[in-house]
């Protein structure tokens, strides 16, 4: 449930190249104007406007013919950097450069933000005034995150995420405090069992499974919690990739299957130990485990199938588009 990975953001990057740079090429072309070479409210008019339907975009600031910066940073929020940006050299930057060669606008490949820490995208383009062509340059840094979730329809669930976090962090602690409690109890179990010392009779004999059965529970449960934790917590989650949902249910599967294998092998044990008269049901609860086996390869070898399939038609449209 948490954010996507750089691994994941660089995926998407790749998948919508084109889409990501019509956009921001829309954008910065729409911002050639000199009057954001000389006039800071103009630039901050320009980036409220621009981040009331493009939200990724983080901050605006010119340069002029050399690749020196002649204004603030233009952010939405100040950080307390902005005044000093005015003054660094950016001429190595690969937007000026590509930006001054072609002539026209210019956009980089996905870097980590000297500012933020976080995966940016930079847009740059050439302004042209009747005295100088070009002029200045105007740019653009945008949040390579957003602009995934932005595409993607995802803002929403994002606000959404700290909650869901919650939600799912309590039911775990709820979990390991059932684990605890089912460990206390096997443990109580396995305490009076050898306080008894070697008693006689059936009832003595089948004790030690009671033990067993609470470890086996307290397995599963612990399992269970783990896998909520892990999956919904702790890793990188793109919830549009069906590889990530197959491997959340696989793995609840898996936990669930295990379980009742292991409940199927003690109920044999017990009736073979007793009368026999669980033994059936053992049975059926083997055959339920098996049938969950088998459900569960032809579910793996679908999702597999059909993502193989979606991805092959997605580059054939991606070269299609290209072409």
């Amino acid at each position: 449930m948490s954010t996507l990975s750089y691994l994941a953001l660089m995926e998407r990057f790749q998948e919508h190249r084109g889409t990501v740079r019509d956009l921001l090429d829309s954008i910065i072309t729409g911002l050639s104007d000199s009057r954001l070479l000389e006039d800071t409210d103009a630039r901050r008019r320009a980036l409220h406007d621009i981040r009331e339907h493009y939200p990724f975009v983080k901050l605006l600031y010119t340069l002029d013919t050399e690749g020196r910066q002649t204004s603030d940073n233009v952010v939405e929020e100040a950080t307390g950097d902005e005044e000093q940006a005015r003054g660094r050299d950016r001429s190595h930057r690969p937007y000026f450069l590509a930006a001054r060669e072609a002539g026209r606008p210019a956009i980089t490949d996905p870097y980590l933000s000297s500012a933020d820490h976080h995966l940016c995208l930079s847009a740059a383009t050439p302004v042209d005034t009747e005295e100088a062509s070009p002029a200045g340059y105007v740019v653009i840094d945008c949040d390579l995150a957003e602009m995934v979730a932005f595409l993607m329809g995802d803002r929403g669930r994002r606000r959404f995420q700290p909650l869901f976090k919650a939600v799912y962090g309590t039911i775990v602690a709820g979990l390991f405090i059932v684990v605890a409690a089912l460990l206390a109890a096997a443990g109580a179990e396995m305490v009076a069992m050898i306080r008894e010392g070697n008693g006689d009779g059936l009832d003595h004999h089948l004790r030690p499974f009671s033990a067993i059965i609470f470890l086996t529970l307290a397995l599963a449960v612990f399992d269970l919690g783990k896998t909520i934790l892990e999956e919904e917590v702790l890793m990188h989650k793109d919830i549009f990739r069906h590889s990530s949902t197959r491997r959340t249910i696989t793995r609840f599967v898996a936990a669930i299957l295990i379980a009742v294998s292991i409940e199927a092998l003690l109920m044999m044990f017990k009736s073979a130990l007793g009368d026999g008269s669980g033994m059936l049901g053992a049975v059926w609860m083997m055959f339920a485990a098996v049938g969950l086996l088998v459900g569960l390869g032809i579910y793996v070898y679908l999702g597999a199938r059909a993502e193989t399939i979606l991805l092959r038609t997605a580059r054939q449209g991606r070269r299609e588009s290209s072409g």
